[in-house]
């Protein structure tokens, strides 16, 4: 795929047709703006094409883009093992989104999974309302049928209202693993505090997903993915004078211009250059007994030896790549 996967991650963020996440300050009451939280989550899992992948990013790769007022900057703060920061501000809105994410792979004969550590949070700075969710992991199928899912359970929460969520992304039933979808959510939110469920959820995440109230049985639309997803506008260069070095799209644009003219053996020399680049920078910190240390992060780790990502900035700059209108 001619792009870094952290390039990917922020798409998920400021790639979107149908706006889920202004919706989430709008809501007239704290169960309103929870259920838009869930949908917002669900129009975060984007299709996965089976058979590509996108680029490792280096260590203190960065990728910066605009959506109207929000403003999205993403930081690859370790390459070994890897993990990726997001910030994103609106100042409109009053949102502030902050993120963590590290890929651990395994494989399982028939399949591969990719499990994603970390930490999401959504921030409703109006409201003084802070959630936390998770995110499923990417099933990659080699037997019997080929695929690329994603499958697993997501907790979403906000202790202000006591809100919470649980979905489960799965496959529905098949024959001899043909057969069935692979893309089905269900779930439910409910008080944390009375364990009573207030809304069922149930649909496919890259369709339609419905919203019944357990009280009185209507059923509802929580997320349109074709409205979502579809009709998606590629983000443009405005200020190149402003442009990082350390782009995501710059550091990948040779290798990105050799795969999409199906070059792949000059791809591959300029994918090599990268990475062996990265190697010397690693030997050069080392001989001078350095450590590299984030530009946009701080990073450290909890007593359960997780990382903990924190911008060091306030809000996020406007970017010189910019989604149109």
């Amino acid at each position: 795929m001619p792009k870094s996967q952290l390039q990917c991650y922020g798409e998920s963020v400021y790639c979107i047709n149908e706006d889920y996440l202004t919706r989430c300050p709008r809501g007239k009451s704290s169960l309103e703006r929870f259920t838009s939280v869930v949908a917002w989550s669900i129009s975060t899992m984007r299709p996965a094409i089976f058979g590509l992948a996108p680029f490792d990013p280096i260590l203190g790769e960065t990728h910066h883009v605009s959506r109207g007022s929000l403003n999205v900057l993403l930081e690859q703060v370790s390459h070994h093992p890897p993990v990726s920061a997001l910030h994103a501000t609106d100042a409109k809105e009053n949102i502030e989104l902050i993120w963590w994410h590290s890929l651990v792979t395994s494989f399982h004969g028939t399949s591969v999974e990719a499990v994603i550590n970390g930490k999401r949070q959504l921030k409703l700075l109006t409201f003084g309302e802070d959630y936390e969710m998770d995110s499923p992991n990417l099933v990659v199928r080699l037997l019997p049928t080929t695929g690329a899912d994603w499958l697993g359970d997501v907790k979403i929460r906000c202790k202000d209202s006591g809100l919470e969520a649980n979905l489960c992304y799965h496959k529905s039933q098949s024959f001899l693993g043909f057969g069935g979808n692979s893309r089905s959510v269900r779930g439910n939110i409910f008080d944390s505090k009375t364990s009573k469920t207030i809304y069922e959820i149930d649909g496919q995440w890259d369709s339609i997903v419905n919203l019944k109230d357990v009280h009185s049985g209507e059923v509802t639309v929580l997320y349109d993915a074709k409205k979502a997803i579809s009709k998606l506008k590629t983000p443009v260069l405005e200020a190149p004078e402003n442009l990082w070095p350390t782009e995501s799209a710059t550091v990948w644009r040779e290798v990105s211009q050799a795969i999409l003219n199906m070059d792949w053996e000059k791809a591959s020399e300029a994918k090599r250059r990268i990475e062996e680049k990265g190697r010397e920078l690693h030997r050069e910190w080392k001989s001078r007994g350095e450590v590299w240390v984030p530009k946009h992060f701080s990073v450290a780790h909890t007593k359960d030896n997780e990382w903990d990502c924190c911008p060091l900035e306030h809000s996020v700059p406007l970017a010189p790549i910019a989604v149109p209108p």
